[in-house]
């Protein structure tokens, strides 16, 4: 059966631009075919259908599991980071399992003891930066990010033993920084152990050193239960299924590794990139100060996350450049039609987020940084999906949006930033995702000193 909307660029090709050039891939794939187009890439199988009409989204996410299932072996190509076991990789009742097991320690009373956490963490490195001195805002929000998920996770971010853990995670990762080290995951016949000089005899010895941490915290918190520990560690070990059984010692290490990464990888970016757009747009700026000194000189964090104009701005964030380029894919289960289209079982599809997020009759202008957009209308689950949908919803989206509006909250508060220069940010694959491509180059020229009067603000040096 004919697939629908086959790009005639010869397989081999396009298999290269959607590991280089993922963003350019999509955009001129969807000028010739705006809804739906059938690719030849790799990391899903050989031949993907990607979609990315909100009511062919709305048909795939809401007969998850039915018409069209998250198969966790379509996820292989994450394997060697995350593990057989990790919620990503499983399906069907497994899949629901981990996922009521995990989806606890990001709800309720545990979301809002992260919050003075957020903010002391984002103070106390951005205030060790030196004035007018260029920065990469990327590495400063990767920074934050990485110590609250080791915070939230394990219940410490300082001492010898957590350092540790923070020097390895950004080496795990170093095979992230451009496309070109990230295709090791796509190639698999290039992940050859050539011994620890090489890409992926270092990748596969920063791992184990990585393993060997978790699995020691594990074995410390199991012998030491301690019911006033909060961390998601310690939900994680005394949580229960419906039969009764805990998770093994391999699912926590599995879920672990998946949280740690999914948990600093996504929010630094999304950071980052709310400061770069923030910075870009004055009027913008301007208006969420005025926002945000409505709160007072001490605010709760729970009365910055409903702040409403910073939370559009978080979103229209996540609009223009979502980290995450697509939800997970789905397979069809069964004969059926998406869009005109008859698909045969086994057909792989793949939910767009960039395209849809680039759609000219959702968001009119959509290369234009407009956060009044989120305050003017309410866009359905199938419109705005920054964070995926259906059954493989991200799990920490509480979390993701929580940190990055009160480390945007925090930072403009106290400082007046400027970007280095006004050459636009393009987006550019880090692994598998989309992060700015130059890191974003800042400085600081002063601290901020709100007044009164909402309006009149003062630079002082910073001491």
């Amino acid at each position: 059966m004919q697939l629908p909307n086959p790009l005639k660029t010869p397989s081999l090709l396009q298999k290269l631009q959607w590991v280089n050039d993922p963003v350019s891939y999509m955009e001129n794939a969807a000028q010739q075919y705006p809804d739906i187009f059938t690719g030849k890439i790799i990391g899903f199988g050989d031949t993907v259908v990607f979609v990315n009409h909100p009511k062919a989204i709305q048909e795939i996410l809401t007969n998850d599991r039915k018409k069209f299932a998250a198969v966790g072996e379509l996820n292989g190509i994450l394997q060697p980071l995350l593990g057989n076991y990790s919620v990503v990789m499983l399906e069907g009742d497994r899949h629901k399992r981990q996922r009521q097991l995990v989806t606890p320690s990001f709800h309720g009373e545990r979301m809002q003891a992260y919050g003075q956490l957020v903010c002391n963490v984002s103070e106390k490195i951005f205030s060790q930066l030196p004035l007018n001195k260029p920065f990469l805002a990327r590495n400063l929000t990767q920074d934050i990010s990485q110590q609250v998920i080791l915070q939230a996770i394990f219940g410490l971010y300082e001492g010898e033993k957590i350092q540790k853990l923070r020097q390895l995670l950004p080496l795990l990762l170093e095979l992230f920084q451009s496309p070109f080290t990230s295709s090791l995951f796509f190639f698999s016949f290039l992940q050859q152990d050539l011994g620890a000089w090489s890409p992926w005899g270092k990748f596969l010895r920063n791992r184990e050193q990585i393993d060997q941490f978790l699995y020691t915290e594990i074995a410390e918190c199991q012998q030491q239960a301690d019911p006033e520990r909060i961390d998601i560690l310690s939900l994680l070990i005394s949580c229960r299924d419906e039969a009764g059984q805990p998770m093994t010692v391999q699912e926590l290490r599995d879920q672990l590794i998946t949280l740690i990464l999914a948990g600093y990888e996504t929010t630094a970016s999304a950071m980052a990139w709310g400061l770069y757009w923030i910075h870009q747009k004055p009027l913008v700026h301007e208006k969420l100060l005025q926002e945000l000194d409505t709160l007072g000189d001490s605010p709760d964090p729970m009365s910055i996350y409903r702040l409403p104009y910073l939370t559009a701005v978080c979103n229209e964030t996540l609009r223009i450049h979502p980290v995450t380029m697509f939800s997970f894919p789905r397979v069809v289960q069964e004969p059926v039609e998406l869009l005109g289209h008859p698909l045969e079982p086994g057909t792989v599809l793949l939910p767009s987020i960039y395209l849809t997020h680039q759609r000219e009759d959702l968001y009119p202008q959509p290369n234009e940084f407009q956060p009044e957009r989120f305050v003017e209308r309410q866009f359905s689950p199938y419109e705005f999906l920054a964070f995926g949908g259906g059954a493989r919803r991200c799990i920490g989206e509480a979390l993701a949006l929580f940190e990055m509006k009160l480390v945007l909250a925090t930072v403009l508060s106290r400082y007046h930033l400027a970007l280095v220069d006004r050459h636009p940010e393009r987006p550019k694959r880090r692994g598998f995702t989309l992060a700015p491509s130059s890191g974003v180059k800042m400085v600081i020229t002063g601290r901020r000193a709100r007044q009164e009067s909402l309006v009149n603000m003062t630079t002082t040096p910073i001491s």
